[in-house]
């Protein structure tokens, strides 16, 4: 168990197991949590389906589309006439609007949006103007029922829907509305709902990208969301944590998992996601353990994410993509850790052998300047909540190295954190504030950015950012070992720290010597940190 950083007793080791004892929990992987949930929740007949109502829902001709379930095939139709009651499609407004790349930027977006009822014929419309909304798509439609999973909370049903756009034209700005039958886009009174977004371009240009991780709902997780957008950023990575849907994570019974908190964030994200790329990868609370046996039923059912990892249906969260000269390489840590094990080694070590040919397939790769990886535990970080993860290091670091992986950027820790140029895990070249490295030469600079939106946790130490330097030769911490044991280290590779809300923006320059400008922004827009990654000659 970890320390909460409000200091009222230890965090979860655990975060999806609403209606588990504590003492199970502890005990049990994601697949066993699955089942423990839908045998108990059978037993108490709360999954009750029947041919009458699966006749009333194919008779509505409600949701028409290339419906899938996210959760197993095996699961019950939990869907209910009352749930599927047909609504005037007029009074329904669609809402959290999310935007994600295919496996290739230039010509391939997916477009994800809500409804809160059910609808007819759903789909979406896009064209070059935003008069000119010609071209029209069939929605998939990915419905989830969760149902009441404490007496403190109703049964929720979510209609999730998606499009997928392929052979766009590279560099180009779209424009795109979602509808269904009683609300058109392309109608003048529904224009305000008309979004945009750009497709990457075909050759490297000047572009800038923005990552954090831990968001949930907040004043801070907007205010973040609002100065990201002034940014113009390209894409943006969500390291994982996405909305705390499960907040607390006690893994007892009185543990609350609320779908709802998910209607919340895609509507807080929307101003952005809209029309920024919203690249996201797994935590430790996206594990929603009643939706699949892996706990990713949920989130597969939220997201169109690239699909070109190794194993999309069960991995969703780990995948690659190219935008200009930059890759971007996505992992799931559920799979490696230590500290929280409930979905150690569930790829089987796929993740592990895909990720050492990835890598070397980008380095070699022609026009690839940087690669930039991310996931949610840390591999170095000194908080007194989470501190480093032992597991990320053993697997994933020496091939960090062994393909000169440029930046790495996690969450995990709700702060900022930034370290020296490591290499073997040791110092390689101290970066001070303002500071270049050359990552084909002088190591890796590992970035902690967990101040997205949630409860902030504390250091051990004093902060030290920009303006507010307070350099230390050595920080007292620990790291997480096999078996869930906290082991003990003294390190000197801490370089930044700073207790606040913030963000990363990433300027990118391509050229004879490319170039990555990487600055860390608090909510209030002051800046506190910022380095250069550079690759020389030959690299």
């Amino acid at each position: 168990m970890t320390e909460n950083p409000r200091g009222d007793g230890p965090l979860p080791s655990h975060t999806p197991r609403v209606g588990i004892p504590e003492r199970l929990a502890a005990r049990m992987t994601m697949p066993e949590q699955h089942e423990y949930l839908r045998t108990k929740l059978t037993r108490r007949g709360l999954l009750r389906s029947s041919a009458a109502t699966a006749g009333v829902v194919a008779g509505t001709g409600l949701l028409a589309g290339t419906a899938q379930a996210a959760a197993p095939a095996a699961a019950p139709t939990l869907l209910t006439s009352h749930a599927v009651t047909a609504v005037d499609g007029a009074l329904v407004a669609p809402f959290g609007r999310h935007l994600a790349f295919g496996a290739d930027p230039r010509t391939q977006m997916r477009v994800g949006w809500q409804v809160p009822l059910a609808v007819r014929r759903p789909y979406l419309r896009v064209g070059l103007e935003p008069w000119d909304l010609g071209r029209k798509i069939q929605a998939e439609v990915r419905d989830l029922h969760t149902p009441s999973l404490s007496a403190k909370l109703p049964a929720v049903q979510q209609y999730y829907l998606h499009a997928a756009l392929d052979g766009l034209r590279p560099g180009t700005t779209y424009y795109y509305g979602v509808g269904h039958d009683g609300f058109d886009p392309a109608d003048p009174r529904h224009f305000s709902t008309v979004g945009t977004f750009r497709t990457a371009p075909a050759r490297a240009e000047k572009f800038v990208f923005t990552a954090f991780g831990d968001q949930g709902v907040s004043y801070h997780a907007l205010a973040n969301d609002q100065l990201i957008l002034g940014q113009n950023p390209s894409f943006h990575l969500h390291a994982g944590d996405i909305c705390y849907a499960d907040p607390d994570g006690q893994g007892s019974e009185h543990d609350t998992y609320d779908a709802r908190v998910w209607d919340q964030f895609l509507a807080q994200t929307e101003s952005v996601a809209k029309s920024v790329p919203w690249m996201v990868t797994t935590g430790n609370h996206d594990m929603e353990a009643w939706y699949s046996p892996h706990g990713y039923g949920g989130q597969s059912a939220r997201w169109t994410l690239p699909g070109n990892g190794p194993d999309a249906r069960n991995a969703p969260g780990v995948y690659s993509f190219t935008y200009g000269n930059v890759a971007v390489v996505a992992l799931d840590a559920n799979d490696v850790s230590y500290e929280i094990p409930a979905n150690q080694g569930y790829t089987g070590g796929r993740q592990t052998r895909w990720l050492d040919r990835r890598l070397a397939e980008l380095r070699a790769a022609r026009g690839i300047d940087f690669i930039v990886v991310f996931f949610h535990h840390c591999a170095f970080s000194t908080t007194s909540s989470h501190a480093s993860e032992g597991g990320v290091r053993d697997a994933w670091l020496p091939l960090f190295e062994k393909h000169q992986v440029d930046l790495v950027v996690n969450g995990h820790n709700h702060v900022y954190e930034r370290t020296d140029a490591l290499k073997g895990g040791r110092v390689s070249k101290r970066m001070p504030v303002g500071e270049s490295v050359d990552s084909s030469r002088e190591g890796i600079v590992y970035v902690t950015a967990g101040g997205a939106g949630k409860s902030l946790y504390s250091f051990p130490v004093p902060d030290s950012y920009e303006g507010h330097v307070k350099d230390l030769d050595h920080v007292d911490t620990y790291h997480w070992a096999k078996g869930k044991v906290k082991e003990k280290e003294t390190v000197e590779w801490s370089r930044v720290r700073y207790t606040g809300y913030s963000f990363l923006a990433v300027e990118v320059e391509p050229g004879h010597r490319p170039r990555m400008k990487v600055t860390a922004l608090a909510e209030s827009g002051e800046r506190i940190d910022h380095f250069e990654v550079t690759r020389g000659r030959g690299h």
